[in-house]
């Protein structure tokens, strides 16, 4: 085993390779760009090298310095991570001339998968299932017109070299096929450079079922279980799982032996996955699946194995990469429980989920255990730059089945709280709770095809209650924040028992009326006005009566709302803050707050007088009403009590229904004073 490891990438994954180092007694070598020097994989290496500019071709694209600083540093292996060098042969070539090890397989093996068109040849030699399709070096328009009439639609035409989604076009007829042949042939040239294309027969709501295979350099290859990768964006993988759901005995035996046949066929070395479309309409299981591509690398997804193995995979690169063999054989993989992975990312799902930047203000991470597991790289306060991924972490989770690691992964995700950046946690969650889902009921066209629910909506379509609670219990954590302050404010002066200091709700026995204006996550501006009568706050919001209270201990708030106790933890930077509850966060400006009190004692007239039921309305909401005019009637000690309007005005709201009973000095209802007319 070699000591010392060049990791030639950063986050997470730089992050979760030195880990394993550390366990094994490796010293590690970080990496870093301008827009790392204070990452966290730096921090955790044991030493590191500065590469140049943040933009990935100035650093971590630098193959020829990197290999230099391996060399200066001592390093007898790289670990390329994934993403960046992980899949470039001439890297792995210019490693295997210096006496480096490169954690990965052969130049060869990589070069051999790099062209799907190339693959797709190697892999029909193997006898490995390929779907209907084209994948000649002749790439006439008229050989692939030809070719695409034979293959039948519908059809994918897509780039030979590269991923992601680029340089691909669906086509479901004839005519469509030249234009669509001319615009994927444009995007490959620009997005990889080269415009060479495959043309494939086109498998409506197909699964994406990959498997996971390791060989060593003594000739064993096994595999070790197979994950659904099924829910994507724009063939972005967004949920991952293991085992796949649903796949019979006998398929999964035959899904990993071609995965094996795959690998076998071009001398693999290291962690591999084969990835392969599964035909959800197929009639026969055997028949049912079909070559896709061969990652040479270590998958972003390959903890979902991990947990469900036991087995650390970054370990088994490590033993293989410096000669030994694999620790196990196939008979002595055991797959035990469920896992899912979810990607959490800083991107809006409500704008096209255009990616975020800046400053992870507020970070609060499910506590770890043998069920949860989370791979990040970023840390509170660290900045989410514009040149990489925008990647905030991994979460991964486990249990004895599906449904309970499903549960676990909702809860997971109701207790991760992130401010200061847009993130897609509200959408995961809503993927995860939503009722195909949990059935295993799905294909690659999940996102596209239950969109409008998963982004930002709510799953029994009514969330106007709880935005309710949201504005609600933003506006009673605004006024304890200030009530707070303003005793933080008495303490250090002159009499720290002043009453004088309770800005918000001390008047002597009267009540306030607090009008608050919010600016909410769509950019709207919610005005508010609260009535006050000692620690109790009146709210009507959208024709609801809210009585709120609570108290802030640091960063929870104890609030109750209409008799509902619960403890909702707050991040606030300046006038901003984020409130996180099991529907989601909820983020808001605080714009104004103004305290409004009557100068007369009139208004203690729509107080009630001593406890009693409130008997009936005797106006409307928003009503004109004059001095004197009978405005509700309660019974206190079998009488009633008509209660009047003490000024001019318009009645704003009743904070009591008929019915209620109400405690002596409540604020019954709210009339705004009619104003004077100028003279």
């Amino acid at each position: 085993m070699f000591t010392k490891l060049l990791i030639a990438n950063r986050g997470e994954i730089a992050c979760r390779i030195i880990k394993t180092a550390n366990a094994m007694g490796v010293k590690t070598v970080a990496l870093y760009s301008d827009a790392d020097k204070d990452a966290r994989h730096v921090a955790m290496a044991d030493e590191s090298f500065y590469l140049g500019g943040s933009a990935p071709s100035e650093s971590y694209l630098k193959g020829e310095l990197i290999l230099d600083i391996a060399k200066r540093s001592g390093a007898q292996a790289v670990h390329p991570g994934y993403g960046f060098l992980s899949e470039n042969a001439g890297f792995a070539r210019q490693c295997e001339q210096a006496g480096i090890a490169f954690v990965g397989p052969g130049a060869d093996a990589i070069d051999a998968m790099g062209s799907k068109s190339a693959a797709k040849i190697i892999m029909e030699k193997a006898n490995v299932p390929l779907v209907p399709g084209y994948h000649g070096d002749d790439q006439s328009d008229e050989t692939l017109l030809k070719a695409s009439t034979e293959i039948g639609f519908p059809q994918l035409i897509k780039a030979a070299y590269g991923g992601g989604g680029k340089g691909m076009r669906i086509v479901e007829s004839e005519k469509e096929a030249l234009e669509a042949i001319n615009s994927a042939r444009r995007e490959a040239a620009s997005s990889f450079g080269n415009d060479k294309l495959l043309i494939e027969r086109y498998l409506r709501q197909p699964r994406h079922v990959e498997v996971q295979v390791f060989a060593d350099t003594q000739g064993n290859c096994i595999y070790l279980s197979d994950r659904d990768c099924s829910i994507q964006r724009r063939h972005q993988k967004v949920v991952e799982e293991a085992p796949a759901p649903g796949l019979s005995d006998s398929l999964r035996r035959a899904m990993g032996e071609a995965a094996v046949a795959a690998a076998k066929a071009i001398d693999y070395v290291g962690a591999g996955t084969v990835e392969f479309l599964l035909d959800t309409h197929a009639t026969d299981e055997a028949s049912s699946f079909y070559f896709m591509e061969m990652n040479t690398r270590l998958q972003v997804e390959h903890p979902v194995t991990e947990m469900v193995t036991g087995q650390d995979l970054v370990k088994w690169q490590l033993m293989v990469a410096s000669g030994s063999e694999l620790p196990l054989s196939q008979d002595e993989v055991r797959i035990h429980g469920h896992s899912f992975e979810v990607r959490i990312y800083a991107e809006d799902p409500q704008n096209e989920f255009l990616p975020a930047s800046g400053k992870l203000n507020f970070l609060r991470e499910p506590e770890q255990n043998r069920y949860v597991r989370i791979d990040s790289g970023i840390r509170e306060n660290d900045v989410i730059s514009n040149f990489y991924d925008p990647m905030i972490a991994k979460l991964i989770v486990w249990d004895e089945s599906r449904p309970r690691a499903l549960q676990r992964l909702v809860h997971a995700l109701e207790s991760y709280q992130i401010s200061g950046l847009k993130h897609n946690i509200e959408f995961l969650a809503n993927i995860a709770e939503h009722r195909a889902f949990s059935d295993a009921d799905f294909s690659t066209d999940f996102i596209d095809r239950y969109g409008e629910t998963l982004i930002g909506a709510d799953l029994d379509g009514d969330s106007s209650g709880e935005q309710n609670s949201a504005l609600a219990l933003a506006a009673l954590y605004h006024l304890s924040a200030q009530k707070e302050q303003a005793k933080l404010t008495a303490t250090n002066s002159q009499d720290p028992y002043s009453p004088w200091g309770e800005v918000t709700g001390f008047r002597l026995n009267r009540s306030g009326i607090h009008q608050l204006s919010l600016l909410d996550d769509q950019q709207q501006i919610q005005h508010l006005t609260l009535s006050q009568v000692g620690d109790c706050y009146y709210l009507m919001l959208n024709e609801q009566r809210l009585n709120l209270s609570g108290e802030l201990k640091q960063d929870l708030l104890h609030a109750e709302i209409n008799g509902h106790k619960s403890k909702v933890p707050v991040s606030r930077e300046g006038d901003d803050f984020t409130l996180f509850l099991p529907t989601g966060s909820y983020h808001y400006r605080a714009l104004q707050t103004e305290v409004i009190e009557e100068q007369s004692s009139s208004e203690d007239k729509l107080k009630a007088p001593m406890n009693g039921t409130i008997v009936t309305h005797l106006v409307e909401v928003g009503s004109e009403v004059t001095q004197g005019q009978g405005l509700m009637v309660m019974e206190a000690m079998k009488m009633e009590y008509t209660i009047e309007a003490p000024f001019d005005g318009t009645v704003n709201a009743f904070f009591f229904e008929p019915g209620e009973l109400v405690s002596d000095g409540a604020l019954l209802l709210e009339v705004t004073p009619k104003e004077d007319k100028p003279s």
